[in-house]
């Protein structure tokens, strides 16, 4: 890496595994409420709105544990490091993958799981990092909004 990129570069600050890990883990609750939701409208059987919990609830479970493992694994292995690269990511995505392989109850689907999620997510950040510029979130916004031209007094008195 060049000097001119590590100066450019933020410093790492720390964020709590647990506490990213819950608030994730409820936003892929809602999602496996959402899916739970279509699979009890598109199945046949008598259970009724509550078969969204009763039937098919396993889904809601099972999309919050992998979210949560995800971003566990992904802000932990982060705070070890002290950085934020793709390995982060790499590394949560086979914690996920390897809790979707142990849902099938396989041994070799949760390696290759583990192995696919992982090179997915890892390649999807590093990617990312490639084309991303060292360019803050307010410098973004004032080059996306127009700036307010001068007032034509002040411009006729220059």
């Amino acid at each position: 890496m060049s000097e001119e990129a590590e100066v450019n570069t933020p410093a790492f600050e720390p964020k709590s595994s647990i506490q990213e890990a819950s608030r994730i883990g409820m936003q892929a609750a809602v999602v496996g409420l959402v899916l739970s939701s279509v699979q009890n409208a598109l199945g046949t059987h008598s259970h009724g709105a509550m078969g969204v919990v009763t039937r098919t609830g396993g889904t809601i479970g099972f999309f919050a544990a992998m979210g949560a493992a995800f971003k566990f694994t992904e802000t932990y292995v982060a705070n070890e490091r002290q950085k934020h690269d793709a390995l982060n990511g790499a590394a949560g995505g086979c914690a996920a993958g390897f809790l979707a392989g142990v849902r099938s109850r396989s041994l070799p689907m949760a390696i290759g799981g583990c192995a696919f999620l992982g090179a997915a997510i890892g390649t999807f950040d590093y990617t990312g990092q490639l084309s991303g510029s060292t360019e803050t979130k307010d410098e973004r916004r004032k080059r996306f909004f127009k700036s307010t031209p001068p007032p034509l007094v002040e411009a006729a008195s220059e």
